[in-house]
């Protein structure tokens, strides 16, 4: 008995397992920055809730002593690291040494973005500086508006 061949079948050429093999090589290549995105996504939500609870822990130190703390550890204890490792940024505004205040966050029109205290994460660059509009701040969540905003600095 010989071999039967059925009408229309045929074994794949070299060339079409080398096309699919580079379709397939395409899909899977987009899949890490699209991952690795909603991870600092994530990372970013879980650092404005974390800034909004400090922010509380903060104003209630204000309300039990009728100043705001010089420092985080004064009124935290621990203080907590954001989410990509490293500790929040604070600065007293209100009540604060004057010699600081030209660390303060501002807005697109050089105006400080709080008036009570600044407290921020550095994103996941880890890089800031005071005007929310340089590159290298763009991607730090920050408090605004005294406690009205938290959020990444591109969206203030």
């Amino acid at each position: 008995m010989g071999r039967r061949r059925f009408r229309g079948s045929r074994a794949y050429s070299l060339a079409e397992f080398a096309v699919a093999l580079l379709i397939f090589g395409l899909m899977f290549s987009m899949i890490p920055p699209v991952y690795f995105h909603f991870v600092d996504e994530a990372k970013g939500e879980d650092a404005e809730k974390q800034i909004e609870t400090i922010s509380v822990q903060i104003d209630d130190f204000f309300l039990k002593n009728g100043r705001y703390p010089d420092s985080l550890e004064e009124a935290i204890s621990p203080v907590p690291l954001d989410p990509w490792g490293r500790p929040y940024e604070y600065l007293r505004i209100d009540g604060g040494p004057a010699s600081g205040m030209g660390k303060l966050r501002k807005d697109k029109n050089l105006v400080p973005i709080n008036s009570d205290y600044d407290l921020y994460s550095k994103g996941p660059d880890g890089e800031s500086v005071s005007p929310l509009t340089a590159n290298i701040s763009k991607d730090d969540i920050v408090r605004g508006r005294n406690g009205k905003f938290f959020g990444v600095a591109t969206d203030y």
